[in-house]
């Protein structure tokens, strides 16, 4: 059974109402329409809020988003990606006159994802305007059954972690939304998936792929980000500039042919290494010679994502200590904490490293902190 969208029902909800659509290209339907169309059509599309890249998707990472118009449908697309962290939330002055705000955009299953803090900071911004929030709900195209990974404890919020939930969270768009909303009580309505279970992946679902951001091309980008966006907070070269960002990763100073065998000496579930050779083309090492590893998805599924990342990390440190070096720059509108110390929730995964912990070691950091989360997230579940 193909899984389908609640786009029909959603489209009888808003009928009549004044609809502020946070969106980007994921917004759209199995035959390919964007949601925006269909809610102009419907006479209810009164704004529109574009998250990181924007509604169109057209804008790098990091890099600012500017309010618009959109050329379709004649309405103000005001930004939700700015200069300041401020500029994440939805302003007071755009929600003026709506009835609701409508969440449409495809996650990736990982906290660091910022579409899912996007809807956060909108659904508080909701409950101070008294706007009821509808999430039209998609599927976690990783799959919902595995959970990996720590989760962000106190001190250690921001864009690319929030909330308390583990870095490969197992939850849909809905489902994170009904776990967050217990804390934010904003009045909030889930529109269902049909025909979604927890172990599938998108490909199983028959709905079409676009990219959720320039930088996740396919469903293998999706399954290794839990782990591979861990080298964000590094000097290693996490692919971009390449055609297979996340799936490639090194530096100009590591040797690819060990590398690709420490990795596999690690037995990570799921995956095959190949050592390679590439030149970014834009962001770290431009234009430089970088060596280091393909990952080879051979059972998707049962990949260890962030096992992968965590060893990704090790063994390229181990390789020349001297020349690795951790993210000082700003990263997400955060300054005086580390890129690393942001994504993996504390500054405990750091310390362990530079005191030269194992990959076994480092991710049973995690352990106790990523059964309780999945204990709490139970009660959120919408589907089996």
């Amino acid at each position: 059974m193909p899984t389908e969208l609640g786009i029909d029902e959603l489209l009888k909800e808003v009928r009549g109402l004044r609809i502020g659509a946070i969106l980007n290209p994921t917004s759209v339907t199995g035959e390919l329409r964007h949601l925006a169309d269909l809610l102009d059509e419907a006479g209810a599309l009164a704004a529109l809020f574009g998250p990181e890249h924007g509604v169109r998707g057209d804008v790098q990472y990091l890099e600012e988003v500017a309010d618009a118009r959109d050329p379709r449908t004649g309405v103000p697309e005001h930004s939700l990606y700015g200069r300041d962290f401020a500029s994440l939330t939805p302003r007071p002055e755009h929600l003026r006159g709506l009835d609701a705000l409508v969440f449409d955009i495809q996650d990736v299953g990982s906290r660091y994802y910022t579409y899912l803090a996007t809807m956060s900071l909108s659904l508080q911004a909701a409950v101070r305007a008294k706007l009821k929030f509808i999430v039209l709900d998609r599927p976690n195209p990783i799959g919902g059954a595995r959970v990996e990974g720590g989760i962000v404890h106190p001190g250690f919020e921001s864009f690319v972690g929030l909330h308390p939930v583990a870095a490969r969270h197992g939850l849909t768009a809905g489902e994170f939304a009904r776990f967050i909303n217990e804390q934010i009580k904003c009045e909030l309505r889930v529109v269902e998936l049909r025909g979604w279970r927890r172990q599938m992946l998108f490909g199983e679902t028959g709905l079409p792929w676009v990219l959720p951001s320039p930088n996740m091309p396919s469903i293998e980008t999706a399954l290794v980000y839990p782990g591979m966006c861990l080298l964000e907070g590094t000097n290693l070269s996490e692919g971009r500039g390449t055609t297979r960002p996340f799936e490639i990763f090194g530096a100009p100073w590591l040797d690819g042919e060990k590398l690709a065998a420490a990795l596999a000496a690690e037995k990570i579930q799921g995956a095959r290494f190949r050592p390679c050779s590439f030149t970014p083309t834009w962001d770290k090492h431009f234009k430089e010679r970088c060596h280091g590893v393909q990952t080879h998805l051979e059972k998707p599924k049962a990949l260890e994502a962030v096992k992968l990342g965590v060893a990704a990390i090790v063994h390229s440190r181990a390789q020349d200590p001297a020349r690795f070096r951790w993210r000082t720059e700003k990263y997400e509108f955060v300054e005086h904490i580390p890129a690393i110390d942001l994504l993996t929730g504390s500054n405990a995964f750091r310390k362990r490293v530079e005191s030269g912990a194992s990959v076994k070691d480092l991710l049973a950091l995690w352990d106790i902190e990523r059964a309780e989360y999945e204990k709490r997230r139970e009660r959120f579940l919408l589907y089996a």
